[in-house]
């Protein structure tokens, strides 16, 4: 049983609506509901009743509401006696280029209300540094695209991002629609990372299921300079949406197929090692992702393990 139900569940009955209290949450309400369901099973009774107008508790759930309820009081009374607390320490905190750039200002921004004692060391590399820098415990957390290196991590799923074609209209052979597979980009000049990213041999294994290979202008490993490129309008890429958060005015065409997404996981050393206040900057990371994704300000994104 965890707290999100409770509160799930204690909001549902308040609202009278899934619907309503899904929205309110900002999850799907199929994901709301299905929360409901495994907390039913667990409890092994009904908690809510489905009406003409919307949902009622059962005789259980009014029961079990006055102690969800509680349970919830008690838990909200216990994060604001650990604020209160003043927690401190230091957090070493490693993002990849595209992810810092739209979620690492909002972080800091969070930690400095939420923990002002906490001092936060940022790491800007490659996913597959970060997660050697883990593993030597040169960081307490990061976002990493996978956990193939993993070394007793705690991995927590945070969310799925889309990949795009990113350029300019004057860019050669620039698509004229909303949405293309890779098949449909044979001849549009792309400056892509090297080999050495996750995302490059991402790039490259969907094109060889295609049997086609990427027109490559040049390798840049740099997301600066790989941007510069591009803003320029010659060439195009392929990168995440959140590369465009510091470059809205460019020119961006979703990319179609099962396999153009990227997995961001947020990991963190194991919870015997991970101080209080890396605990506390775990928290507060996957708190600001999941806002930003809401809110829209993370584009492509869309959340995992609601």
């Amino acid at each position: 049983m965890e707290l999100r139900q409770l509160r799930a569940f204690a909001r549902i009955v308040e609202l009278g609506s899934m619907g309503r209290a899904a929205a309110e949450l900002g999850v799907v309400t199929s994901a709301l509901s299905q929360q409901i369901s495994r907390l039913e099973s667990e409890l092994a009774t009904r908690l809510l009743q489905r009406t003409a107008t919307g949902v009622i508790p059962t005789d259980a759930g009014r029961a079990f509401l006055r102690q969800a309820q509680l349970a919830i009081r008690h838990a909200d009374a216990a994060a604001m006696a650990a604020r209160e607390a003043r927690l401190a320490g230091q957090v070493s905190v490693g993002l990849a280029s595209t992810t810092a750039t739209v979620l690492a200002p909002r972080f800091i921004h969070a930690m400095q209300q939420r923990y002002p004692d906490v001092r936060l060391r940022m790491t800007e590399s490659l996913s597959g540094h970060l997660a050697a820098m883990l593993n030597a415990r040169q960081l307490d957390l990061a976002i990493v695209f996978n956990t193939d290196a993993a070394q007793r991590w705690t991995v927590l799923p945070l969310l799925d991002e889309q990949l795009a074609l990113i350029g300019q209209p004057t860019t050669p052979h620039w698509p004229a629609a909303d949405t293309v597979s890779l098949g449909e980009l044979a001849g549009v000049p792309l400056v892509l990372p090297s080999a050495a990213h996750g995302l490059r041999n991402l790039v490259d294994a969907a094109f060889a299921r295609l049997g086609a290979e990427p027109n490559i202008a040049a390798e840049v490993d740099g997301l600066a300079t790989l941007m510069a490129m591009v803003r320029v309008g010659h060439v195009a890429t392929i990168q995440p949406g959140a590369a465009l958060a510091a470059d809205p005015i460019l020119g961006r065409i979703w990319l179609t197929g099962p396999d153009l997404h990227r997995k961001n996981l947020l990991v963190s050393l194991p919870e015997d090692e991970l101080s209080p206040a890396g605990l506390a900057a775990r928290v507060v990371l996957g708190d600001v992702a999941r806002e930003l994704v809401r809110e829209g300000g993370w584009p492509g994104a869309s959340l995992q393990n609601l």
